[in-house]
């Protein structure tokens, strides 16, 4: 059965994509063919006040309580980060984490081609440009290749998260990962996915080994590789149905080992044999959570204080809740008594729809304004 907090949550995220996709965000295109960078630098931080509206829904609204320990992260580094897939929103209650620990602006976030076509959500993905694959490898190698080079290219900082499981824990998942193990005489996983490590060791070694440019020799682009476990100690909301009937996260649990770049194997053989080792201990530190008390630290000891002060994150918060509340309200009222605000609604929504169907999405409009700019 549908619930009240569940439609008021997920109509309140989707009304403010919407709306801050067609009047936030599109202003900013034009920008996209003078100046990428600078198109890239404004939008990032656009982009980022949205993210935190659904952290201010989850904490102050429904009260989800928030748990980190393990490493720290160094704000402003430039990342990969590699979690696993226990639900179809972990993604976004990531954010929870990164806006204590992190800028938001920075992250980057791959995922499946088919979600940039969602009206609001997909168009200020498009505009984050986040990264969209096909999971087919030889045409997203190439996709992979001039976005990360894209990202260096214009020196913003990038948190890359990915999820090497390729998509959530189920249990049609597990049974195709289980079939998996035992074609390849590995070990049966319960609470993870065996990774697939073939785009994170690409990605690794693209970020690391840096690209001559026409204009410097690119240094290293990577600082570490964070190794995110997530966890929810009571309900677990597996789809975003499961948001709408209210089930949402009474916690959130992260536990996070960061590994510097220097202590990264060197070979790509290596590098894929690190990342199963990883999800080795994924497996085991999951079991001792769900069969244990339901902390990843139960001493206490590893809990590490956020890089932000909690005043600090709520006052972020409670702006974000208010913005985007009379934001959302201000804009019906426009829509309402102005017919040239409707008229630019409706352009601005033709104009997303057509651009993907022609080009592909802006991302790759992005991209392809940044090329011709760089052979000038």
């Amino acid at each position: 059965m549908l619930s009240c907090r569940g439609i008021y949550f997920v109509l309140t995220l989707f009304l403010g994509s919407v709306f801050g996709s067609i009047f936030m965000l599109s202003p900013l295109l034009p920008l996209m063919f003078a100046s990428p960078s600078w198109y890239r630098w404004i939008t990032d931080r656009v982009v980022a006040t949205w993210l935190t509206l659904p952290v201010a829904l989850l904490e102050i609204v429904f009260g989800a309580k928030v748990v980190i320990t393990g490493d720290g992260f160094i704000p402003g580094e430039r990342s990969v980060i590699i979690m696993n897939h226990r639900t179809r929103m972990d993604w976004m209650f990531l954010w929870n984490c990164l806006l204590r620990y992190s800028y938001l602006r920075l992250e980057k976030i791959c995922l499946k081609s088919s979600l940039k076509a969602i009206p609001g959500f997909g168009w200020a993905m498009q505009v984050a440009a986040f990264i969209f694959i096909q999971r087919k490898w030889e045409e997203d190698k190439n996709h992979f290749e001039k976005m990360l080079d894209y990202f260096c290219d214009i020196r913003e900082p990038l948190q890359l998260l990915i999820f090497p499981e390729g998509t959530d824990l189920t249990d049609d998942t597990k049974a195709r990962s289980n079939k998996f193990a035992e074609k390849n005489g590995l070990h049966k996983y319960e609470y993870v996915l065996h990774p697939r490590t073939t785009g994170f060791t690409f990605i690794v070694e693209r970020l690391r080994d840096g690209k001559i440019l026409s204009w410097q020799l690119a240094a290293n682009n990577l600082d570490a590789v964070h190794d995110i476990t997530v966890a929810y100690p009571q309900n677990i909301p597996q789809t975003e149905k499961h948001l709408l009937y209210g089930n949402f996260p009474k916690e959130i649990h992260f536990h996070v080992h960061r590994y510097p770049v220097q202590t990264l194997p060197a070979s790509r053989e290596e590098l894929q044999r690190w990342c199963q080792k990883r999800w080795e201990e994924k497996e085991e530190r999951l079991r001792l959570f769900y069969e244990g008390k339901k902390y990843f630290d139960v001493t206490g000891r590893s809990k590490i204080p956020p890089c932000k002060s909690e005043l600090r994150v709520m006052v972020v918060k409670c702006i974000s809740l208010l913005y985007w509340t009379f934001f959302t309200l201000a804009v019906f009222v426009l829509l309402y008594w102005y017919s040239f605000v409707r008229w630019y609604f409706v352009t601005v929504v033709v104009i997303f729809i057509v651009q993907q169907k022609l080009f592909g999405g802006l991302e790759l409009i992005e991209l392809a304004c940044h090329q011709f700019f760089s052979k000038k």
